[in-house]
C-alpha cells in the first residue's frame, strides 16, 4: 500500500511494521504511522492497494462522486480503505452523519463540491469528515445500502479521534424505501437516541431537517406529512443541542413539499449544486463548537 498526494510519488504504508498484512472477513486494519507526510488542507490524496490474488467480494464504498483508477478499469467506487486519519486539524472536528445528499448526489463528479466540502471550506482550520452513504436510513439496516444510521453510529462516529460535534441529516429514505416508515414518533425516538449517544460521549449534536422531495418517483403526500411532522419536532429544540434547517433553506416557498427549482438537480430529491451551496450556508458555525 501507498498513500501521498496525487503529484507526488507515495510512501509505503505498514502494518506492525510489514508491508504486508492479512484482513480477515468483517475484521479491519489500522496501519502504522506515515511520517512525515505532510497534507494540505483540501487537497487531494492518493491511497494504492495492491492484492495478491483474487478475493472474492470486497467491502466497497459504492460511490465517491470521484473517479479512481483499479487495474486500468475507472470507477467511482473506493474498495477496502475506510478512511485516513489526520493530526493536525486547528480547530475541532466534525462528522457528518448522513445519506446520498451528504455524499453528494446532484453535484458534478471530481469537483468536491458536496455541502459538506463547501461547510469545510467555510470552517478553515476544523475538520469535516463526511459519513453519508447513498440510500442510508435512520432505522433500517439494508442489505444494498448499509447498516442503519443507529446501527453504525458506534462504528462511524464515535471512533473518530479528536470529534467534538455531530451533524445529523437522514430520515427522506425511510419514507420512500420499503418498507416505508409512516410513524413520527419512531423517527423521533430514533433521532433522541442518537443525540443521547453523542451527549453520553461528549459531543455537541446539531439535527437538520429532512429537505422535500416531490417530484422523485417514490414520493407521496403521506410521506410528506410525515416528513413535515418530523421536522416540527426537529425544529421544537426538544431532540438536539440545535438545528440546521436544511428544509427552510431548500423548499419551494409556493409549493414547500418540493425543492426550489434552482435548487433541484432534476430528480425532485437530490439538491445540484446550488442546493449543496445553500445547505452548507444554512449551517450555523456557532452551532459546531
Amino acid at each position: 500500500m501507498l498513500v501521498g498526494p496525487v503529484t507526488a510519488d507515495g510512501r509505503p504504508v505498514t502494518f506492525g511494521g510489514r508491508a504486508q498484512a492479512w484482513l480477515a472477513a468483517g475484521a479491519s486494519l489500522t496501519s502504522d504511522p506515515v511520517a512525515g507526510l505532510r497534507v494540505v488542507d483540501g487537497s487531494l490524496l492518493t491511497v494504492g492497494t495492491r492484492l495478491p490474488g483474487p478475493t472474492g467480494p470486497l467491502s466497497f464504498h459504492r460511490n465517491t462522486h470521484a473517479w479512481h483508477t483499479v487495474d486500468g478499469v475507472r470507477t467511482r467506487s473506493v474498495f477496502l480503505l475506510t478512511g485516513v486519519e489526520t493530526t493536525g486539524a486547528r480547530g475541532p472536528v466534525l462528522a457528518v452523519l448522513g445519506d446520498s445528499i451528504a455524499e453528494g448526489s446532484g453535484t458534478p463528479d471530481d469537483a468536491d463540491l458536496r455541502w459538506p466540502d463547501q461547510l469545510a471550506r467555510r470552517l478553515s482550520g476544523s475538520a469535516v469528515a463526511n459519513l453519508g452513504i447513498s440510500g442510508n436510513r435512520l432505522l433500517l439496516d439494508s442489505d444494498r445500502f448499509g447498516p442503519s444510521a443507529q446501527a453504525r453510529f458506534d462504528r462511524d462516529v464515535l471512533s473518530l479521534p479528536g470529534l467534538r460535534t455531530v451533524l445529523v441529516h437522514l430520515g427522506v429514505n425511510d419514507l420512500h424505501h420499503l418498507p416505508v416508515e409512516r410513524d413520527p414518533a419512531r423517527m423521533v425516538a430514533a433521532y433522541r437516541q442518537l443525540a443521547l449517544r453523542a451527549r453520553s460521549a461528549g459531543l455537541r449534536v446539531v439535527g437538520a431537517t429532512i429537505t422535500p422531495f416531490e417530484g422523485w418517483t417514490r414520493w407521496t403526500p403521506e410521506a410528506d406529512a410525515v416528513r413535515r411532522e418530523v421536522n416540527e419536532s426537529l425544529r421544537s429544540g426538544q431532540v438536539f443541542d440545535a438545528v440546521a434547517d436544511f428544509d427552510a433553506a431548500l423548499r419551494d416557498p409556493d409549493r414547500p413539499s418540493r425543492l426550489l427549482p434552482a435548487y433541484d438537480s432534476g430528480d425532485g430529491l437530490h439538491p445540484g449544486t446550488e442546493g449543496h451551496t445553500a445547505i452548507a450556508a444554512a449551517v450555523d458555525p456557532r452551532h459546531l463548537r
